[in-house]
């Protein structure tokens, strides 16, 4: 019976089988292969090709660069053995490496972030994960409202979520320093009634957010889900990440506290802390961003801002 369950699972079964007719041993490049399979499951790929944009879609999914050569390795020989027996493929370069800088934030609009919601409300959950409509619109809506890292919603402990007053207990950390973080009391109501629904299908699963197969979602089905929702809102030609919704909550809370009349350069210790930033240049980079007409208001100053974070200079 084959390990592999999707569309490319009799061409993956089929190059393993080549590889150890050549005397190599399969689990070179089995473990890899598997996760780019379920990979496959994830975003419901119909057909076997192997386009480069599934290739660096996955590659971007497993953007950890722990055993990055070895995924980017796997993937290579893959699309070099379907061009062998005659099919179409994409070849992954061999010179390729991920990007040294940081991608620049994506920052929604309002019809987008409603657009994006609305599509996310709507998705169907699949054999692998069959409470993802349950999950995914109160995880999204956590992420943004909390303006959370990805993984730190997604690995969010049942036990660290306080329903009654509504505080978070954020320990699974970029820099490993805990931190408090606060909900607003539209997605405390939320959650409230999520959690009803979780106590059915979630079992004794130590995680808030749940995987049917057992330990927290998959980076892989909560980035496969939020990539969907977007191209069915009709945004399919701009690249987007979950982390974008902690970059839109830090705009917004910007935004907010200069229409307010707040002074930023005092505001921004506050903000680092409820973000969980290491460093204050990481926090007023948001700053930086911000739209020029908003950046010019008498609200930061610029000269302090400056000898303070000279990177940052707009």
């Amino acid at each position: 019976m084959s390990e592999f369950q999707s569309v490319f699972a009799p061409l993956l079964d089929a190059m393993l089988e080549n590889h150890t007719a050549r005397g190599y041993k399969r689990k070179t490049y089995l473990h890899h292969l598997l996760r780019f399979d379920q990979y496959c499951c994830d975003m419901s790929c119909e057909t076997p090709e192997l386009t480069a944009e599934l290739v660096h879609g996955w590659l971007e999914t497993e953007s950890s660069l722990c055993n990055l050569t070895g995924r980017a390795m796997a993937i290579r020989q893959f699309g070099k053995y379907l061009c062998a027996v005659k099919m179409e493929a994409y070849i992954l370069p061999d010179k390729f490496s991920p990007s040294k800088h940081p991608k620049p934030p994506y920052i929604f609009t309002d019809d987008e972030l409603s657009a994006l919601f609305a599509k996310i409300d709507r998705l169907e959950p699949n054999k692998s994960e069959p409470y993802l409509t349950e999950i995914l619109p109160v995880l999204f809506r956590l992420t943004y409202t909390c303006g959370l890292r990805p993984n730190e919603s997604r690995e969010l402990l049942w036990k660290n979520v306080n329903l009654d007053n509504g505080e978070i207990l954020i320990t699974e950390t970029k820099h490993r320093k805990e931190r408090i973080v606060v909900m607003s009391d539209d997605m405390l109501a939320m959650c409230r009634q999520y959690d009803l629904k979780r106590g059915i299908f979630g079992g004794g699963n130590p995680f808030f957010f749940p995987s049917y197969a057992g330990g927290a979602l998959t980076n892989t089905a909560v980035y496969a889900a939020f990539n969907k929702a977007w191209k069915s809102a009709g945004y399919a030609n701009t690249n987007i990440r979950v982390y974008d919704l902690r970059h839109r909550f830090a705009s917004a809370r910007l935004n907010r506290w200069l229409d307010s009349g707040e002074n930023l350069m005092a505001m921004l210790p506050y903000l680092r802390a409820y973000m969980g930033h290491d460093r204050m240049e990481d926090t007023a980079y948001y700053i930086h961003i911000l739209p020029e007409n908003l950046a010019k208001t008498s609200a930061i100053d610029w000269e302090s801002f400056n000898a303070m974070f000279p990177e940052a200079t707009p």
